[in-house]
């Protein structure tokens, strides 16, 4: 029995998704383990692969990479405890255990919205401002920009996820409207910076002349926004799917929001690794001859 509210003490959460398939509930352990080991597996070569070749050591390649780490980290925070959950039948989670799998989330893909952001900036000053590019896109920049992305995106998610408990402990969930806001705001300002830099890409690819460079340029762009648009396709049905979730069975609200944190980790390998030829030549050497060349 629970206390009154305000006084009640609550120490661990219980995973009930997927409910309704009732004794069928096991059987998602096979997709969700073989879907964790292959978003695993994949990222963790692209990471390798980038890491190792001194090549891919540019702005572009180490974001490239760093999206690569983020699609290994994400799902990591969820999967693990689920197939351990459909496995063994134990839906308890510990408090602590909740609360920093919330965060870790939110985190992460809040900072997964910053890199695609820096990709576009990147891509922006690479093909808008060519002269200026090696300046602004230097080692130093890229290393204070990503400081200030970390430290940015801390504050504001642990802002966010301090109003949810206090919320939850005050036993009052009418304000949890605005942490949703709050973790809304960085990819929505990110998601205008993207939209308006690759407008700006765009009307100068399409103004400069045909040939082998522009061709280049619009695969290359092409390619990251084919990830961009499953990012945030997915992170926007998810975000849909929780404003009308009075509409649609708590199942089907789940399973968007696992789409949303475990798809781009499956599709990224593929957009960035397969889709960016460099990246591939290297891949292939290290899946035919088990190493990377140094140069």
């Amino acid at each position: 029995t629970l206390a009154p509210i305000g006084t009640q003490t609550c120490l661990e959460f219980y995973f009930i998704g997927f409910t309704s398939l009732k004794e069928y509930r096991r059987l998602l352990f096979i997709p969700f383990f073989f879907g964790f080991c292959f978003s695993l597996t994949t990222n963790i070569a692209l990471v390798f692969t980038i890491a190792k070749q001194k090549t891919l050591h540019s702005p572009m390649y180490v974001l490239i990479g760093s999206i690569a780490c983020i699609d290994t980290l994400t799902p990591f925070w969820i999967v693990p405890r689920m197939i351990f959950s459909f496995a063994t039948g134990i839906n308890v989670f510990p408090q602590g255990l909740c609360l920093l799998q919330m965060w870790s989330v939110h985190y992460t893909c809040s900072f997964q919205s910053s890199v695609l952001f820096g990709m576009a900036v990147d891509r922006y000053f690479a093909i808008c401002m060519p002269l200026r590019y090696n300046v602004v896109m230097s080692y130093n920049n890229c290393r204070i920009a990503s400081l200030v992305i970390i430290i940015c995106n801390f504050i504001i998610i642990t802002a966010m996820v301090a109003l949810l408990v206090v919320t939850l402990a005050c036993g009052d969930t009418s304000k949890n409207y605005l942490a949703g806001l709050i973790s809304f705001c960085v990819p929505t300002v990110d998601c205008f910076g993207i939209a308006l830099s690759y407008i700006a890409i765009f009307v100068v690819i399409f103004r400069s002349a045909a040939g082998e460079s522009r061709s280049k340029a619009i695969h290359t762009c092409s390619t990251h926004l084919m990830g961009i648009c499953i990012t945030y396709s997915a992170s926007m049905t998810a975000f849909m799917a929780y404003r009308v979730q009075h509409t649609i069975s708590p199942d089907l609200r789940i399973f968007i929001s696992l789409l949303y944190l475990l798809l781009p980790g499956l599709c990224n390998t593929w957009i960035y690794g397969i889709r960016t030829k460099e990246i591939k030549v290297h891949m292939v050497k290290l899946l035919k001859c088990g190493r990377v060349d140094p140069l």
